[in-house]
This record gives structure tokens, C-alpha cells and sequence, in this order.
């Protein structure tokens, strides 16, 4: 295992409540300094792969599907022509992440990019041939994706978030 590289398994502490704390926590931190930034600081991912290399961020707002809450979570994303794509990895851990329950709720949603632009766009969750087809490339942006779905039993959700019209 090099300086850098993932455990095998995955780690004992990272079903902690700690674990899922730091995670809650960090993940506010980047979306305020993305947000004052425009992205130009919290934009870009350098932790595991990404430290070797940086993989860009979007900021993904959601509703609460029982609290009909805003949420806002900065995630990983691939460009596939004028689609975005993101994994619902959650580093491996054994359930979906809020944030997926939530687009399945409500897929119309907003995304904040790097550089300040927003999109209104429309999740789906990808499945069959199309994950297929996405998930080498996922890997390929960020090889931790692949160690994080052999450390859990689920299949680790593909969202696709396509440009929607918006209404004036």
C-alpha cells in the first residue's frame, strides 16, 4: 500500500458517528467557501486520489423530502457532454447518502459550478448498460470509487443531472 493509497478494506472507524460528523461538518465548510469563492477555493477536491489529482466540485442543492428543507452538498462530478454526472459513494459507507433519497423525491434541482455559474437541471439515476458505460470513466476521474464500492454490499448510486429549461 503506497504513502497515499486506501486500506483494502474498509476502515473500522468509518462507520463511527464521528466519522459521519466530520464528513457533515467538513462538507459545510467547503459549500460556505465555495459559495463566497465562487468556487475558485473549495472547487476543486485534493483529498485520497484527488491529492495526486484534483478532481472539480460542484455544489448540489437538494429538498429534504419529509422536511421539504434546502440542503446544499459539494460533490465530485464527471462532465458528459451537457450532462453532469456524480456518485453517491459516501466513501463506502453501507447506506445511500441523504442526498440521493432526496433527489429521488424531487429531481428538479439546482447545481452551483466553479467559476460562479448555476444550472437548473433534473437528476436520474443511471442504472444497466449506461452505468456501465459511466462507471470506468467515474473511476478514471477519481480512482477512490472504485475501492469505495468494494468496501460495501449496496451498488453505489450513478446520478445523471441534465440541463432543464427553466420557467421565467
Amino acid at each position: 500500500m503506497g504513502r497515499f493509497a486506501l486500506p483494502d478494506r474498509r476502515p473500522a472507524g468509518l462507520d463511527s458517528p464521528w466519522t459521519a460528523r466530520l464528513i457533515k461538518y467538513g462538507a459545510r465548510a467547503q459549500t460556505a467557501v465555495f459559495k463566497a469563492t465562487g468556487g475558485r477555493i473549495g472547487g476543486r477536491w485534493r483529498i485520497g486520489a484527488g491529492l495526486r489529482k484534483p478532481v472539480d466540485t460542484l455544489l448540489l442543492e437538494h429538498i429534504g423530502r419529509r422536511s421539504g428543507t434546502r440542503y446544499t452538498t459539494p460533490l465530485l462530478y464527471l462532465r458528459d457532454g451537457a450532462d453532469l454526472v456524480v456518485v453517491a459513494s459516501q466513501g463506502g459507507l453501507p447506506t445511500d447518502p441523504q442526498w440521493v433519497r432526496n433527489l429521488r423525491a424531487h429531481p428538479e434541482t439546482t447545481v452551483h459550478l466553479p467559476g460562479g455559474g448555476t444550472a437548473a437541471v433534473t437528476a436520474r439515476e443511471v442504472g444497466g448498460a449506461e452505468r456501465e458505460e459511466l462507471w470506468p470513466r467515474l473511476v478514471e476521474l477519481y480512482a477512490d470509487f472504485a475501492k469505495y464500492q468494494a468496501w460495501t454490499e449496496r451498488t453505489i448510486p450513478v446520478i445523471r443531472l441534465s440541463p432543464r429549461a427553466v420557467d421565467r
